[in-house]
């Protein structure tokens, strides 16, 4: 008897039907140009699945399209530049309107992408406005990129898709990152402006003292004149480093290479720098100030969109900006996992002011947490701002003060001997 084979074709999985949408919707950038009814010449850039169905829309608009060609690639630069914080933040907020307004999901992240200048950006989200309609949800999609879309904003996303108010999620995500790259902003700001003062001293007085002050050498070895000690101080200096700028920059540099990796891959070590960083005067204060703004406004968030208090802790465990406050949140969670109250957990780490923990103790009574560390969060964001206009009116004085001491001093020791010539010529 001769045996049969058969053969069963198993039904196609919802991944497979998403990439097989997927492919189907892949969209494509073309460059056109035709004519209108009047004849008058036109010429334009647009989205679409393929030619034909651009010369049918284009028809459908009264232009005749002459010529349809996929929009080449730039040689240099094609992949854009790196999409910033500040740009997810923009989107967030753009996004969160749309949906506030009632757009669809997808059109809203067609139009958005179609109005990015980056590329990336581009891309990115017209891949995700793919990802959705091959039937996957937006956190789903979001977690194909977890550096621009990080855990907490997945899950914030994700709360909100499962409770049916994804729209006011948004809004709220959309808030959370203006206010954190705000933070963020004003702490780079606090830092970068004295950073950026003194490198520029430190290149002017390498200019001094490599092509200036042995100009100066020279005049004075010609009219035999014996240096004040002040003068000898700086010409000494100033031989040095002719001789072995190269041996310097090259520890200065390996120096800076050295701190970053060791930051990088050493805990403890940066565990060290992060303590050190928080003990600097006003500086210190700005830092701590801004860890406790983002831990408050971070967790203020997650409890708001309906995340548990435990899973809420191990999102603000990466969120606060300080490997300090970091650790801390971390043994926070432990705590609190194992009953004990947040504000209890809180004064354990011995990093949180008093005002702070007494604060999340009435908001942890009153059933009203999330409104209380919002409070929080936005009385440390204002004394960020403050300190770091103090912070700024402080250091210019201080730092004209290094900057004329150094400058100043070379200029002083090189008109010194002028007072010495007369005599010498004489």
């Amino acid at each position: 008897m001769a045996t049969v084979a058969t053969t069963t074709r198993s039904k196609p999985s919802a991944a497979d039907i998403g990439r097989t949408r997927a492919q189907v919707n892949q969209s494509l950038t073309f460059v056109w140009w035709g004519t209108d009814g009047r004849g008058k010449k036109l010429k334009g850039e647009q989205v679409a699945k393929s030619a034909a169905l651009l010369k049918a829309e284009l028809r459908r608009q009264g232009i005749n399209a002459t010529t349809i060609k996929p929009k080449p690639k730039p040689l240099f630069g094609a992949s854009g530049r790196t999409i910033k914080p500040r740009e997810i933040a923009v989107f967030s907020r753009q996004i969160a309107v749309m949906m506030a307004a009632g757009v669809p999901m997808v059109q809203g992240l067609d139009i958005l992408a179609n109005g990015q200048a980056n590329p990336r950006m581009k891309n990115m989200l017209l891949d995700i406005k793919t990802n959705i309609e091959g039937g996957a949800s937006l956190a789903e999609s979001m977690r194909k990129y977890p550096v621009q879309f990080d855990e907490l904003y997945t899950n914030l996303v994700k709360a909100g898709e499962t409770a049916g108010v994804l729209d006011t999620v948004l809004d709220t995500v959309a808030s959370y990152k203006e206010n954190i790259e705000t933070i963020k902003g004003k702490v780079k700001k606090a830092l970068f402006y004295p950073a950026a003062v003194l490198v520029v001293a430190f290149i002017v007085t390498m200019i001094l003292l490599i092509f200036v002050i042995p100009q100066f050498e020279s005049v004075f070895a010609n009219f035999g004149a014996k240096l004040p000690a002040f003068t000898l101080m700086y010409v000494n200096l100033s031989r040095f480093v002719t001789h072995h700028w190269l041996i310097m920059t090259a520890i200065m540099v390996g120096a800076i290479v050295g701190i970053v990796f060791l930051y990088k891959r050493s805990p403890r070590f940066a565990h060290f720098i992060a303590r050190a960083s928080l003990k600097i005067p006003v500086v210190g204060q700005i830092l701590t100030q801004s860890a406790i703004a983002r831990f408050a406004r971070t967790l203020g968030v997650t409890f708001k969109a309906g995340v548990p208090l435990v899973e809420a802790l191990d999102s603000v465990s990466t969120a606060t900006g300080s490997p300090i406050y970091n650790e801390a949140v971390k043994k926070i969670r432990g705590d609190v996992a194992v009953g004990h109250q947040l504000q209890f957990a809180m004064r354990q780490t011995e990093l949180f002011p008093n005002m702070v923990v007494q604060m999340v103790g009435i908001g942890e009574e009153a059933g009203a947490l999330d409104t209380m560390l919002f409070k929080i969060a936005e009385f440390y964001e204002q004394e960020v701002n403050n300190a770091v206009d103090a912070l700024s009116s402080l250091l210019e004085p201080f730092i004209m003060i290094i900057i004329g001491i150094i400058v100043g001093g070379m200029v002083i020791a090189m008109y010194l001997p002028i007072f010495q010539l007369g005599n010498v010529v004489g």
